[in-house]
């Protein structure tokens, strides 16, 4: 229940100085689709591509957040919803603090993207959904997740017995078969760059990763 006599604290210091700080305009770039389509792969070359170009970043991957911010919680659709609640909110702080926020998560239900899309203010929210078709993201399988799931081992998962509401207009949406993970990375950064999230290049020294 919401307390009367909590108020919000407007700060000097807010996002338009911290992005101003930064040199680039903050989003949280939203990756969605199948368990195995690629999505902590891509967005990792996402990110990496950014740090080179010295833009600041903060990458939530699921399995990462699972572990702490939602330990706490199962698989059921109420925790799934929860699961995604709590990220929506880092992440809109996160970008209030002037980042560029990647996450990666299945996040299945059009409702639950929408619902962290409206935390976020407009053009704030960019959907990035994997497209891969479920027998290509099957035959991957890194985890074993959908072998356990058809042997009936995980019960409510996404594709099998639980479904997948994929984005029907995202902003960015990568077929993300037959193409290397650089190729698909880039056409992230090219929308970024496009829509004018990014510091200009100009020819300035980038940061060598690895």
């Amino acid at each position: 229940m919401k307390n009367d006599n909590i108020v919000w604290h407007n700060h000097e210091v807010d996002k338009s100085i911290r992005s101003f700080m930064k040199k680039q305009r903050p989003c949280l770039l939203w990756f969605t689709g199948l368990s195995g389509s690629g999505k902590s792969t891509i967005a990792g070359a996402v990110e990496t591509i950014l740090a080179e170009r010295l833009q600041h970043t903060y990458l939530m991957d699921g399995d990462n957040v699972r572990h702490r911010l939602c330990g706490d919680l199962g698989f059921s659709e109420e925790d799934r919803v929860e699961n995604i609640r709590r990220v929506g909110e880092v992440a809109n702080l996160m970008v209030d603090a002037g980042l560029i926020v990647l996450t990666a998560f299945i996040s299945p239900f059009r409702s639950n993207r929408e619902m962290v899309r409206k935390m976020l203010g407009e053009g704030e929210f960019i959907e990035v959904h994997i497209d891969t078709p479920i027998e290509v993201c099957e035959s991957r399988d890194p985890k074993g997740l959908y072998e356990k799931a058809r042997a009936g081992l995980i019960k409510d998962f996404t594709g099998i017995d639980s479904p997948y509401e994929a984005p029907e207009s995202p902003e960015i949406r990568i077929q993300n078969y037959n193409i290397s993970v650089q190729e698909a990375a880039q056409q992230v950064i090219d929308y970024l760059d496009k829509q004018g999230y990014l510091k200009p290049q100009n020819g300035a020294q980038n940061a060598s990763i690895g």
